[in-house]
């Protein structure tokens, strides 16, 4: 008698993996696409691309919950945010002190510069555009702000230029020299403090 239900059990089990196995093929076939498309005259037609690891071949691709962290050829998509400078900081910061350093002699020098405006550094074919500046660095999907007009935080908005050629557009945060820092083989330019009006 064990023997029989040992068998019926199994069977059943069986005949269960069976129908899942068919009922996948089934699903596999349905979303493969019904024709290639017909390739233009004197080119060679297009093959399916590989299946991902886990995936039946012909099979659509999986959609991921989250968006990718770069395109699809791999760089990463840069989505520009809005700068948002409040009321309460506007007109109390006028200018900004930078330190250029020159990593060959190990010397540096400041120079206070006003925001919106361009600054030629001495002696190097390096100028610097300032942009915005917030006192109190904040940062959200879209957004970028100062959470108060107190220096908590100071971040300056800067593009340079080398030989009248873009090298660098970001920022510079006071505190956190190293975060997105402009990298050049001879010189750095870091941000000091901001300037009240």
């Amino acid at each position: 008698m064990r023997r029989v239900v040992k068998v019926a059990l199994i069977s059943l089990m069986l005949t269960g993996l069976i129908l899942g196995c068919k009922k996948g093929e089934e699903n596999t076939v349905s979303n493969m696409p019904q024709q290639m498309p017909a390739a233009p005259m004197g080119q060679m037609p297009q093959q399916m691309p590989a299946a991902p690891i886990g995936q039946a071949p012909g099979q659509m691709p999986l959609q991921s919950p989250m968006p990718p962290h770069g395109d699809a050829a791999g760089m990463a998509t840069k989505v520009e945010k809005t700068i948002v400078v409040p009321d309460a900081v506007k007109g109390k910061w006028s200018k900004v002190i930078l330190d250029v350093a020159d990593k060959g002699s190990n010397k540096s020098a400041e120079y206070t510069v006003k925001l919106k405006s361009e600054f030629k550094i001495p002696n190097t074919d390096l100028k610097i555009a300032v942009g915005d500046f917030l006192p109190d660095f904040r940062m959200n999907d879209n957004t970028l702000t100062s959470a108060s007009d107190q220096p908590n935080n100071p971040a300056v908005r800067v593009e340079v230029f080398e030989g009248g050629k873009s090298v660098f557009k970001g920022w510079l945060y006071s505190k956190f020299p190293t975060m997105h820092p402009f990298e050049h083989p001879k010189y750095a330019i870091t941000l000091k403090e901001g300037v009240k009006s």
